[in-house]
């Protein structure tokens, strides 16, 4: 909720500021989000892959009875 009063109060006072480069952002925003989905699709893929490994590499220890934090 308050992270949301704080975006829309700096929207604000970027619109009353620079009122050209407020609406470009408004209409570019949507965009920018859509360009951005792929790099966020690899970067789920690239965590998933890098805690597989840690799995594979971490389970003889597991195995062995460490329970580390």
């Amino acid at each position: 909720m308050l992270k949301t009063l704080l975006l829309l109060f700096l929207c604000g006072i970027l619109f009353a500021a620079c009122w050209p480069f407020a609406l470009f952002l408004l209409i570019a925003w949507p965009f920018l989000w859509l360009l951005s989905i792929p790099f966020r699709i690899f970067a789920a893929a690239m965590e998933a892959m890098v805690a597989l490994l840690r799995a594979i590499l971490f389970l003889p220890a597991r195995i062995l009875g460490y329970r580390g934090v």
